[in-house]
């Protein structure tokens, strides 16, 4: 998984990073076919807000949160990614009876 971490009106710092990535690693292992994540930091006088697009095979996936702390903000953004990665992951696979359909054929 490719992650990219952009700034607006603020400044990326190396612990930012690293606790974006720690944050979003939970994401990489519920769902393994996560091609890259693009994550924006900004400042909006007392609002700070994280959001999100993952690009998974064959659809993107896009999260936001506002918080009064950007840590707070990162962490209800993995929360929000994390459902609906596992939303993705449901509606992929097959939930049909095999049996059901062999007896009807």
């Amino acid at each position: 998984m490719q992650l990219n971490v952009t700034g607006h009106h603020v400044e990326v710092t190396p612990s930012l990073r690293g606790y974006v990535e720690k944050k979003l690693e939970r994401i990489g292992r519920h769902f393994v076919q996560v091609i890259d994540v693009h994550c924006v930091l900004t400042v909006e006088k007392l609002r700070q807000k994280a959001e999100a697009t993952l690009h998974v095979s064959g659809n993107s996936i896009h999260a936001d949160a506002t918080e009064e702390s950007m840590y707070a903000a990162i962490d209800l953004l993995a929360d929000k990614l994390d459902r609906c990665i596992k939303k993705h992951k449901e509606k992929l696979t097959d939930h049909h009876a095999v049996e059901g359909r062999a007896l009807r054929a």
